[in-house]
């Protein structure tokens, strides 16, 4: 099992210069911690226009800066929005790589299709045909880093004979995923031979049919790239205290804010008629009012990760019996909690959990 952490950048109001800065950097500090205690990955999103819910408008901007700081940790785009209206492949490829080459080799790439009116409604994007340009994104950005010429006539996007440059210091290029939240989406993940980051909100118990339908899909793909990433990651919650029940009410306070959030988003489904935006999405599911941040009504879901270290690790334990290969971490939420106390949860996490599932010694930085 490997442990890795995720942004969104939210930001409370006022959108003040020191406000969205404080977040920024904080987040910064918090992954260079990571990099020094052990975690394996930082994975930033990509979102536009979700007011308080997530700033991150330029997630190769902040992984750049992450990965300038740090030594080891992977750089992963948690996703790349893989949408005409908002991007083009060719963008993609050689933003991806360039980041590569300033990592060393330390990037990995998520793919996805944006699921908020909000986003593709501001960008006038064809809501109707963002599974099938996603497709043919992810069929042809591999492509353009491992051929030193590339052409293609498509249905989304067309280029001429041209070298997409840089190309990706790893070989054959960076390992792909698929952002998962709908039903089926982790089948889409397995038929194309990539990673499925699953964004779960929920019991452990409710992802084990997805993790084993993916196990099964995934040995006979037919990959978009070089080679099969079949590792499942778990987009999760942790905050770890010495008082179990301290960090639960902690915990329950984050999901709060976070249900807040999503309050200020309009899903896919609830503004336009799209035959693939069926089902209310991750956001719409955590809704609460928008006004009134704060705990939500019911206890949180007993598969994220908020307790004592003893807690953590059985529900890790848990996690890892269902099949998945790495967990990653929200620990923060509009600036809920004080900087201090997310620095010190994860040397706590890194001390006494993350041992149990790894061989690699502590850093020195967990008993700072």
């Amino acid at each position: 099992m490997k442990f890795g952490l995720f942004y969104e950048l939210s930001t409370p109001r006022p959108f003040t210069t020191e406000n969205q800065r404080m977040v920024i950097e904080n987040a910064i500090e918090q992954t260079v911690l990571a990099d020094q205690l052990g975690f394996s990955s930082v994975w930033c999103v990509e979102h536009h226009f979700l007011e308080e819910y997530s700033h991150s408008s330029c997630p190769d901007m902040f992984l750049t800066a992450v990965a300038r700081e740090t030594k080891d940790i992977r750089v992963c785009f948690g996703i790349g929005t893989c949408v005409p209206a908002m991007h083009s492949p060719i963008r993609w490829a050689e933003k991806a790589a360039y980041l590569d080459m300033l990592s060393n080799g330390r990037v990995e790439f998520g793919t996805g299709r944006s699921s908020t009116w909000n986003e593709l409604g501001g960008f006038e994007a064809n809501v109707d045909d963002t599974k099938k340009s996603w497709d043919e994104y992810c069929r042809v950005i591999p492509k353009m880093w491992t051929q030193e010429r590339f052409s293609y006539e498509g249905n989304y996007f067309s280029m001429p004979e041209r070298c997409v440059l840089p190309k990706p210091v790893q070989e054959p290029h960076p390992p792909m995923w698929v952002a998962v939240t709908a039903p089926g989406t982790e089948l889409d993940a397995a038929d194309r031979g990539m990673g499925a980051l699953i964004l779960s909100i929920s019991d452990v118990e409710r992802n084990v049919p997805r993790i084993q339908e993916y196990r099964e899909h995934i040995k006979t793909c037919e990959p978009v790239g070089e080679f099969i990433n079949d590792q499942v990651a778990i987009a999760n919650w942790m905050y770890c205290h010495e008082d179990s029940e301290y960090a639960k009410q902690k915990g329950n306070e984050l999901i709060g804010t976070f249900g807040y959030m999503a309050g200020q988003t309009v899903e896919i489904s609830e503004a336009y008629p799209a035959n693939s935006y069926k089902a209310l999405g991750l956001l719409g599911s955590l809704r609460q009012d928008p006004n009134a941040p704060g705990d939500r009504k019911n206890p949180p879901a007993s598969g994220l990760c908020f307790g004592d270290p003893a807690t953590i690790i059985d529900t890790v334990k848990r996690w890892e019996e269902a099949g998945a290969d790495q967990m990653i971490f929200m620990v923060q939420a509009r600036e809920h909690l004080p900087q201090e106390e997310v620095l010190k949860s994860m040397r706590l996490f890194a001390k006494e959990v993350m041992p149990h599932f790894s061989e690699d010694k502590t850093s020195v930085a967990a008993s700072a």
